[in-house]
């Protein structure tokens, strides 16, 4: 197949990562960075290649850039996807695909109006372990699941990052409570309702350097999400308690037969347990080896893949915009006290050709 040519926009910590994975494919090839700091842009092309482009008009007029990976700040989402779509871009971003559901619906049409493959993270759902736990509860092996769980228990962020401040002012909801949100929707398919609670716990902060700052979101947030025809899942997302601590990193799958237990969302090699009702866990292997680590292109190398056969790619826009209505839906809900109905689609991701059977 043709390789699919890339170029970066944001050349912020992320795009080391994106970058050193995207030279791991043959079918992805590293044409360029542009960066509102040129130095940066420099940096990257000396480091993994490629040449520097001076704007990023520049970018969209190169005819030698099949699609732009979009790794600029949150805000900027929403302007960047755009002016590439409207230059006839494949686009594929960083999370969340935009801050509002409306802005993120935009997206979605514009691309499908003009043709273009239209991708935004997270990829989680595409590790080893994610689609054997997927695989285990398509096929019926917990009976009818009809609750999860899910926990996200990030940290208190002033600790180990130098600015704290942006993480507190997007949430946990938006910074890492889209990784198993993602895994959720990307199989049981669109949520029709959330009800919400927030509070912040822990309001008078210090950076590292002893600056006090205040968070004024929530900083918890407790998700009850409801399926059409599926389960009632209750997400709990916060930035104080450590997963290094508690237990409580993952997602539980309960069903009528018995419970499984992926206990990573994030890790492609997380440990999966399965329980009959009222045993205990035992480990449950996983149905491909995972690969060493997380590749960040993952999601790229599906879209390119998708572009040559012909095929819907996995990770898409309408996915990611259902996740931003969900967040959004839960701050509604937390300011009103009431449910929030949801009402956007998608179509549910095919499983990876390892995971779409039971292995014998």
């Amino acid at each position: 197949m043709k390789p699919l040519n890339v170029a970066i926009v944001g050349c912020g910590v992320i795009a080391g990562p994106y970058s050193k994975d995207i030279l791991t494919h043959p079918e992805l090839e590293l044409v360029g960075f542009y960066d509102l700091d040129p130095a940066r842009a420099q940096k990257h092309a000396a480091e993994y290649g490629g040449r520097v482009f001076g704007s990023y008009e520049e970018v969209l007029a190169a005819p030698d850039v099949d699609v732009v990976v979009n790794l600029t700040i949150h805000h900027a989402h929403h302007a960047v996807v755009k002016q590439a779509l409207e230059a006839g871009k494949h686009v594929y971003g960083e999370k969340p695909l935009a801050m509002s559901y409306r802005e993120a619906a935009e997206l979605v049409r514009l691309a499908q109006d003009r043709g273009l493959r239209l991708a935004c993270a997270p990829i989680v759902f595409l590790g080893e372990a994610q689609q054997t736990a997927m695989r285990w509860v398509r096929e019926g092996k917990l009976g009818t699941v009809r609750m999860v769980y899910a926990e996200v228990n990030h940290g208190r962020i002033e600790v180990w990052h130098p600015a704290p401040q942006p993480f507190y002012e997007v949430g946990p909801l938006f910074d890492v409570g889209v990784y198993p949100l993602t895994v959720l929707t990307a199989l049981f398919g669109p949520a029709r309702r959330v009800s919400a609670y927030g509070t912040t716990l822990k309001p008078d902060r210090l950076t590292k350097r002893g600056v006090p700052f205040r968070v004024e979101g929530p900083d918890y947030l407790a998700l009850h999400l409801e399926f059409e025809g599926g389960p009632v899942v209750r997400l709990t997302a916060n930035f104080y308690v450590s997963h290094r601590t508690v237990q409580g990193e993952g997602i539980e799958f309960h069903g009528d037969a018995g419970s499984l237990h992926l206990v990573r969302w994030f890790e492609r090699d997380a440990r999966l347990e399965y329980a009959d009702f009222e045993k205990p866990y035992e480990p449950v292997p996983l149905d491909k080896t995972p690969e060493r680590g997380f590749d960040w292109s993952a999601g790229l190398l599906d879209m390119a893949e998708a572009i040559a056969q012909g095929r819907p790619q996995r990770v898409t826009g309408a996915q990611a915009a259902h996740v931003v209505e969900i967040q959004e839906a839960a701050y509604r809900s937390i300011e009103t006290g009431r449910p929030v109905e949801l009402t956007s689609s998608f179509e549910v991701p095919a499983p990876m050709p390892y995971a779409a059977a039971e292995q014998a």
